[in-house]
């Protein structure tokens, strides 16, 4: 049976900034009570550490308490649900991975929630995938791993099915016209240790989690997945400069609200939170974790997710690629 063809597009949800009068007046009462921020992951990630980073700058400017609230499960799901089912009131928000809205519906057969429910407020920052190989392969470029590839079986690991670095991987298998077998682990961590360990060849990893590896000659880094070079590996090439242009994996950290919360309030979040990006002690932190600030508006942020959307799309229909 063939799949269903599904087209994620992420509307900023602008007829509730007009007609009524309500949404404006209360624009500008915004905000009178604690304003809470879902984080649809464990505490502890880089997420979290760059939200804390950010919401410290943007309380003096709201006046009002923030709250980082942990809601974890089913890859951003139960979090991404919870906000989904929010009152579009300007006091719940949803801060994830892009992959919320850009991957999962497209990978998860039931859902609680539609991702048109969720409106883009900002991309706060991009990050990439840093693909790794054991150092006894040899291998020092992309291109060695790909003429590799074509000579022998090679398998790759990646922090789950549906993750970004399994879908950053399959995007260059489908560019590069190679094959490898997927090895999926309960999150990066575990899958660095069986690279490290021999077991399986390579991997698009998170940056952070290798980085100290890479630095101890433990694992080599041959390219990251997104447009740009990484802050923390700057002498790492893109694939895109590695002879593939075009390949793209770039992701996002992401701002989102319940559809039909007031654009002056939706503006008025994008504003302080581009803000509190620019700050020195931000864009440190941000470096730290291996991104790089955006804090774009609400349109173009809509534009890319549906980009991305699209593009992911096509990768798991290709791949066959289901989660229930």
């Amino acid at each position: 049976m063939k799949r269903r063809v599904v087209l994620i597009t992420l509307s900023l949800g602008l007829s509730a900034a007009f007609g009524m009068a309500a949404p404006a007046a209360a624009a500008d009462t915004w905000p009178d009570k604690p304003v809470r921020f879902v984080v649809p992951f464990t505490p502890g990630g880089p997420s979290d550490i760059v939200l804390r980073a950010t919401l410290e700058k943007m309380q003096p400017v709201l006046k009002q308490p923030l709250i980082l609230e942990n809601k974890p499960g089913a890859a951003g799901n139960v979090g991404a649900a919870d906000v989904a089912r929010s009152a579009p009131d300007g006091y719940t928000w949803l801060w994830s991975t892009d992959t919320v809205v850009t991957i999962n519906p497209h990978v998860y057969g039931k859902q609680a929630f539609d991702a048109s429910a969720l409106m883009p407020v900002t991309r706060a920052s991009t990050f990439s995938q840093t693909l790794v190989c054991n150092p006894s392969l040899g291998f020092k470029t992309l291109s060695d791993l790909v003429t590799a590839a074509k000579a022998r079986p090679l398998s790759y690991a990646s922090g789950g099915a549906g993750s970004p670095g399994h879908l950053a991987t399959e995007l260059l298998l489908s560019t590069a016209g190679i094959r490898m077998a997927h090895v999926p682990y309960k999150g990066p961590a575990p899958a660095m240790q069986d690279v490290m360990g021999g077991h399986i060849e390579c991997g698009f990893l998170a940056g952070p989690t290798v980085l100290p590896q890479i630095q101890a000659g433990r694992l080599v880094a041959l390219a990251v997945s997104g447009a740009a070079r990484s802050p923390l590996l700057p002498d790492v090439p893109t694939v895109a400069e590695s002879g593939y242009p075009g390949y793209d994996a770039t992701f996002s950290l992401v701002l989102l609200a319940p559809q039909g919360t007031p654009m002056p309030i939706v503006e008025r979040m994008q504003q302080t939170m581009a803000a509190a990006l620019k700050d020195p002690g931000v864009q440190e932190t941000l470096k730290l974790t291996d991104q790089a600030a955006v804090g774009d508006t609400p349109a173009a942020a809509a534009e890319r997710l549906t980009k991305d959307s699209q593009t992911w799309g096509e990768v798991v229909r290709k791949i066959d690629l289901k989660v229930d």
